[in-house]
């Protein structure tokens, strides 16, 4: 069984006079992430749900390292990712809308360079791009400049090179931006075949229906604290997770 572990995570950022007015703060320490626990198992998909700017991103960042936090830790399996950053992150796969691919580049390239990088055997990267360029339907374009790409063919691109290592532990946010109806169709039934493979799996969205249809557990963020961490079932309580989330957010605003 694995699990990813969130400990009391914090993160505060500096932020500019302008943004400090405009979100009418007292000073210029905006606290993104406040005091923030969960855990994750192995086989279920984890969701983290919440508005534009209620920490998300954020805490996906600390999760893959990109950002430390100010206080709390993270753990993979039980181990603190402080003590072993190198050893977990060769196991984990982290996509964000964030990600830059090479423009002056192609997908087959990226594929072979990223595997490389990865240490995957020579003797398996042709069977596993094959695999995965058939799951995403990259083969069309795969040997056109990223620079060409559509922004849901690049998604695609690097969804694919995120897990081109097979990870144990997958961290996704947004993984459906920027996609049309079929390739998000794609996207989720990937991390649903993920899920079936005993992978661990969190998943950053502000889509309702794609919670609703894929996470089994789900913890919803305001102002960068967890306000409720529950099963999709207790969540929902026989209604809609767009009507559960709003009521419980009106709830919160009002304390």
């Amino acid at each position: 069984m694995h699990t990813i572990e969130a400990k009391n995570l914090c993160k505060t950022f500096t932020i500019s006079e302008a943004q400090r007015r405009s979100q009418d703060l007292p000073d210029r320490k905006k606290v993104a992430v406040d005091d923030i626990s969960f855990t994750a198992h192995s086989g279920e998909i984890f969701g983290l749900l919440g508005p534009n700017g209620a920490g998300k991103t954020t805490t996906m960042r600390m999760l893959a390292t990109l950002i430390k936090p100010d206080s709390g830790d993270v753990l993979y399996d039980g181990v603190n990712i402080k003590d072993k950053p190198i050893e977990i992150k060769s196991r984990f796969a982290f996509l964000t809308t964030d990600l830059q691919l090479d423009k002056k580049s192609n997908a087959n390239d990226m594929f072979d360079y990223f595997a490389g990088l990865h240490h995957v055997p020579k003797e398996e990267v042709a069977a596993r791009k094959q695999a995965l360029f058939e799951t995403f339907d990259i083969g069309p374009f795969a040997d056109q400049k990223i620079s060409k790409l559509s922004q849901g063919q690049r998604q695609k691109v690097s969804l694919v090179i995120s897990v081109i290592h097979d990870p144990d532990f997958i961290i996704f946010d947004e993984p459906t931006n920027g996609l049309d109806i079929i390739a998000s169709r794609e996207v989720r039934d990937f991390i649903l075949r993920m899920k079936k493979e005993g992978k661990c799996i969190i998943l950053s969205t502000h889509l309702f229906d794609l919670v609703e249809k894929i996470c089994d557990r789900a913890a919803m963020i305001v102002d960068g604290k967890i306000v409720v961490n529950d099963t999709l079932t207790n969540l929902m309580n026989g209604k809609s997770l767009e009507d559960s989330f709003y009521e419980i957010y009106q709830q919160y605003k009002k304390q």
